[in-house]
């Protein structure tokens, strides 16, 4: 089961008298179209987290709101509004300025798809991970380390210079 984010609530409350509306859709349609999502605040805005990752996110400013997916190009299959604002269908005024509800829902769930098989494979190009390198160099550091420290044998004099300094 999803959660919602309290901090979620007071951004809403805090946006411009255009922008809740439109944010509180928003909302809705994405706990609607998932319910496992986990809602978050991130860079100061809310987000939606599918399986932990990513999945969209919506922001209010001044003048507009925002509504973005992550993957975006892959999710609409062509590229995010180019209008300048930030998000995947431009500046956003009023909630008539989405796309519908069905639509939306489709969207979500071809980012859950998306984020599926993401979660699901591991990447082609994942490098083995490095062997831990051997500490062997450390030992005889620690036997020198002891014997001048019980006195037993002599400082060298590159030691020595080093301190007087």
């Amino acid at each position: 089961m999803g959660t919602r984010d309290s901090r979620v609530d007071a951004y809403i409350a805090r946006s411009a008298d255009f922008a809740r509306p439109i944010l509180a859709h928003l909302r809705a349609v994405v706990h609607t179209a998932c319910p496992e999502c986990e809602e978050a605040i991130k860079w100061s805005m809310p987000f939606f987290l599918y399986r932990g990752k990513m999945l969209c996110f919506m922001a209010a400013f001044t003048g507009h709101a925002g509504f973005g997916f992550f993957r975006a190009k892959e999710v609409l299959g062509k590229a995010e509004a180019s209008d300048g604002a930030m998000g995947s269908f431009g500046r956003l005024t009023r909630v008539t300025d989405l796309p519908s509800r069905s639509v939306l829902v489709r969207y979500l769930k071809s980012g859950m798809t998306l984020v599926d098989a993401t979660v699901a494979k591991p990447r082609a190009n994942a490098r083995p991970k490095a062997k831990a390198k051997s500490t062997s160099k450390a030992a005889p550091k620690a036997r020198v380390k002891r014997k001048l420290a019980s006195g037993t044998a002599k400082r060298p004099a590159k030691a020595l210079s080093k301190r007087t300094k």
